[in-house]
Order: structure tokens, then sequence, then C-alpha cells
């Protein structure tokens, strides 16, 4: 191989198998070699593909990136370069390296662990490393790992998350939180964060191309089964993505909507999920096996009528939608009946709104002695729920629990849940439940707000009511307080949702705003 490369002045390489046999030349350029198309045939993560490769390499140079990405990607046995001389053309030193199978957990630890281990260089007449028996061992290794952590996670969905942002690196970590406790929410193990901030979005792959050959090394080294992406991808880049990395790609839009597919309970709820997860999915169903959806058959992000209604034709998909469309506005009908004859009875409604995970449910228990459903996870409450509650002064109210809101809420999520939100347009009172531990409180109460004035409610009376002020300082709840008055003209109570004498100021507060909207003359709750 070195006289070769030293006559043809070309990088020359082979890739052998585990009995020594040559199944493959490469003849590469001065400067490099191309590895052959595998026909992208998978190999089990517990194994590597049984092929060692070895090519020249002149000017003394050892093991290149791309050397070791090709080794990651293609999953080989051994990567070896044989330096030649370029004036005698007699081979030098050999540099040789292998992937190791490390953890996830190992990996979270260090996040600059490096995915492989180099052999010490040597001549070739002086190589003595008994090549089968170190593969057969980090075989074994990568087995017992993948079946631990497996054992481990129950068979959950183990998933990296990646950000691409152009703005600011402090909304991009903020955002990455948030989508880590999503994933949480859908029961999705996070093996890792991958944050890549860039002049522009790469409009075929979201994610540069030496950052997405790390994503690929990383997500065969932890044994990922998805990848996440926090923003919304079109069609054309989930199936370029899907594509390049043979995982199933989703993003966060499909990540809410696979949380609410878990999350509903009722018959309506339900209704709407696939109403809004059929609209999403229609213009990315794409004819034929090289589908990028065809990989949602189950899991993440395919649940519910996902799972039927992917490799159908759009036909079929529009015709259900207009089904679900029809239910949708006749369940929007009866709830208008049902908010009528409230009015009738005289009953002031107030609405529990906030971002989600700020402690309504909660809240509304305390309240009302009540046990609605109420967990530490986003989007615990997908189905609206009524209680009475009596207010001094002798003034009975009717008290909404409603759907946690997020920014980036998808808008056909936005849409199919019209039917529900639409009970806050009957309220006389906005209670905007705030979690005050938060540190992004501020701009979550921002979001919330740009929500209700989408959905044109920002002309019924609101308190912010400042929850979880037991978890933080006196003097961090009246900051607070202050930014939130600068930003909306509003009254912020502080309160504990789970401490019951922490709640008389806000029951006050809401006493005095309902007997106030009663007292004025020709009021009307739409």
């Amino acid at each position: 191989m070195s006289e070769l490369s030293h006559e043809t002045r070309r990088q020359i390489g082979v890739l052998v198998n585990r009995k020594g046999q040559v199944e493959y030349v490469m003849v590469g350029t001065a400067t490099g070699i191309e590895m052959p198309d595998f026909g992208r045939a998978r190999v089990s993560t517990d194994r590597f593909r049984g092929l060692r490769c070895i090519h020249t390499q002149f000017n003394d140079e050892k093991l290149t990136r791309d050397d070791l990405t090709d080794l990651a990607l293609l999953r080989l046995d051994l990567m070896s370069v044989i330096q030649v001389d370029r004036s005698t053309g007699l081979p030098g030193l050999v540099y040789s390296a292998h992937l190791l199978p490390t953890a996830a957990q190992d990996l979270a630890e260090n996040g600059n662990a490096t995915p492989y281990e180099f052999l010490e260089p040597a001549l070739p007449s002086q190589l003595d490393v008994n090549f089968p028996e170190l593969i057969s061992s980090l075989e074994d290794e990568m087995a017992r790992i993948r079946l631990s952590a497996r054992s481990r996670q129950e068979g959950r969905d183990r998933a990296i998350l990646v950000g691409v942002t152009t703005g600011p690196g402090g909304d991009a970590e903020e955002s990455m939180a948030e989508l880590a406790e999503l994933a949480l929410s859908a029961d999705v193990v996070v093996l890792d964060k991958i944050i890549q901030r860039r002049s522009r979005i790469d409009p075929k792959t979201v994610l540069g191309r030496g950052k997405l050959d790390e994503l690929l090394i990383r997500s065969m080294q932890v044994g990922a089964d998805i990848i996440v992406f926090d923003q919304e991808l079109s069609p054309t880049q989930v199936r370029s993505l899907s594509v390049a990395t043979d995982l199933k790609v989703i993003d966060r839009p499909q990540l809410i909507l696979d949380i609410f597919a878990q999350r509903a309970q009722s018959r309506e709820g339900k209704l709407q999920v696939e109403l809004a997860q059929l609209k999403y999915l229609l213009p990315r169903l794409v004819m034929g096996q090289n589908s990028a959806f065809s990989r949602l058959a189950g899991g993440i992000g395919g649940r519910g009528p996902g799972e039927t209604k992917l490799e159908t034709d759009r036909r079929r998909v529009r015709d259900r939608i207009s089904q679900l469309e029809k239910q949708v506005t006749a369940l929007s009908r009866q709830r208008q009946e049902r908010r009528k004859s409230r009015v009738q009875r005289a009953l002031p409604t107030i609405s529990l709104v906030g971002y989600t995970n700020a402690g309504k449910s909660t809240l509304l228990n305390t309240l009302t002695s009540s046990d609605v459903h109420a967990e530490k996870k986003m989007f615990a409450t997908l189905d609206p729920t009524s209680r009475r509650l009596r207010l001094p002064f002798e003034q009975e109210v009717i008290v909404n629990d409603t759907v946690g809101f997020i920014r980036d809420l998808p808008e056909d999520l936005v849409a199919a849940f019209r039917a529900t939100l639409e009970e806050i347009s009957g309220s006389d009172l906005l209670v905007h439940v705030v979690d005050a531990s938060s540190p992004h409180a501020r701009q979550q109460v921002l979001s919330v707000t740009k929500i209700l004035e989408d959905l044109k409610l920002t002309e019924i009376p609101e308190i912010i009511a400042l929850n979880k002020s037991d978890l933080v300082s006196e003097e961090e709840v009246e900051m607070l307080s202050k930014h939130i008055s600068l930003d909306k003209s509003v009254d912020c109570v502080a309160i504990s949702a789970i401490r019951r004498n922490s709640l008389l100021p806000l029951i006050e507060s809401m006493a005095e705003r309902v007997a106030a909207i009663s007292s004025t003359p020709d009021t009307v709750t739409v």
C-alpha cells in the first residue's frame, strides 16, 4: 500500500473483515479518501460493523477529524493510518483509534468526554495488538451498558435535545431548559443537549455540517432513539435529518402534541388533540417508502391518532379533519349553552389562567377543597374543571381551571382547543397564576399575555397571583411584582397554593373585583 501510494501520489485504503479478508479497496486523492456507500445498512447498537479501515497518509499526518467521523458514523472496528515517506515510499508509524463504549451517565458527568481511544503509534512490524480480543471485549462492554441503561429506563424513549439559535445564547439556554421539562413530562430520557449558535439556520439540515456529524456521533455513543429539535422543523428539514441520522426526528410542537395525546382523558380533549395532530401532520405527509414520517410508527411524537393516520393518503386525512372540526364546533355550542345557564343563575365566573405547571390546579383544590388532579408536570390539566366557591360578602362564584399556556404553543393546538379556551371568554375575572420561583417568571407572564391577546381576552379584568412565593425571599417577590406592574397595570398578590392561610389576600381581592363587577349597571356576561 505504501509503495502504491508513493507511485500514484494518492491515498490508498482497504476495509478488512474480521477474518483478515479485504472487502473494499479505495483509491483517493493526495489529501483524502472516500469511504464506500454502505447503503444505509444499519448496525446493532451493541456491535461494530466488523470492518477495519487501513489507509495511507502523507506529510506525517495522523488521524484526521474526517477519519474519526467515519470511524464513528460507520461504526468501524478500527481506523488506522499508515504514514508514507514521500521520498522513499516506505511505511512509517501506524496511528489507530477505536470507539469507546461510553455510558450515557459518564457522558453527562463529563460533557467533553471523547468517544475514541487512541492506540500507541508503532511501526507495522511492531504492531502486537490482539484485534479480535480487543473488539470482542469492547462489544461485550457495549452490550452490558446498553442492557443496564435499558433496565434502568424501562424501555422509555432516549433522546438528544438540539437547539439552534441566531440570537442571544441566554435565550437558547432558557428555551432548552424548558424543552428538557417538556421531554420529562413526555416520559422521555434526556441523554444529552446540544446548542449551536449560527448566523443563519441551514434551510436543509438546520445544523451546520460539522455539528451534524457531532450529533450523529453523540447519538451513536449514548444509544439515542430520537432527536428532538427546539424549533419547528419544515417537512424538508425533517426528511433531510431523518435520512442523515437514520433516527426518529421530531420538533418542539410535535413533542407538545404528544404530551397532550398522553394526557387527554375526556372525549372532548381526545377529539381536540387528534384534530391538532392531523392538522400538524397533513402538510408533512410524504407518500412512498422514503417518507421521513414513516419512522413515527409509535412512541414519542407518534402516539394516539398519529399511529394510524401517517401512512394514509391526504384525502382521507382531510376528511377526518373535517369530521373532527364539526364535532369540536358542536362541543363549542354545548359549552355556550352551559355558560348561558350559569349567566341565568347570575353566578360570576373566575378563570385560573397561566403558564403550564404554575400551580393552577393546586390553587383550585385549596380554594374549593377539591381533589382535581394536580401534578408537577407540564400540561397535567387538559380538561377544564369548574367548582363553586363562596367569597366574602356572601357571594358565590364559579372557578374554572384551564389548560396551561406555553410559549411557541402550536397554532394548530390553539385552534383545536378554541372550544375549551372559549370557557375563559365567559369569565368575569381572570386570576393569572405565576410561578414566582421560576427564574423566567416575567417572560412567562408576557407569553401568557400574548396568547390572551391572540384570543382577544385582554378586556377581562385580571389579578396576578404570584404562586410559590414561599420558595423565594420577600425581596424577590416584591421585585417581581414591580416588574410585572411595569409590564401591565394589574394588581399582584403573593400566595402559596399549598398554604390555605396565605390565600386570604387573594380571596379578598377576588371578592372586591366580583362585587364591583356585580354592582356595575347593565353588566352582561357573554
